[in-house]
């Protein structure tokens, strides 16, 4: 998820970033097997409307995501849970 951190630090939200608004967002995403983007979902919010709604807009943008590589259980669809975190300055980091 990388890209998705760069991605997220080029499309930060303006607002969240005048306002020096922070916060942390954990969300799964489900990736099909081509790379892109089955479901998004805020597992846990930053109780910020703004910075989740930017999360699931940076998932979105960053796709297609690398493909998924064959594997003896070769899913369908891989969840990853991640954990970004919206620093008041406007950068995103992907803990």
């Amino acid at each position: 998820m990388d890209r998705a951190e760069r991605v997220g630090n080029l499309n930060y939200p303006d607002e969240a970033r005048r306002r020096h608004i922070g916060g942390v967002v954990v969300i799964n995403v489900g990736i099909r097997r081509d790379g892109t983007v089955e479901r998004a979902d805020i597992i846990q919010s930053s109780h910020i409307p703004l910075l989740d709604a930017a999360a699931l807009r940076i998932v979105t943008l960053a796709q297609p995501y690398p493909p998924l590589p064959r594997t003896a259980e070769n899913p369908d669809i891989l969840n990853v849970v991640r954990t970004w975190q919206f620093l008041p300055g406007g950068t995103l980091i992907d803990r």
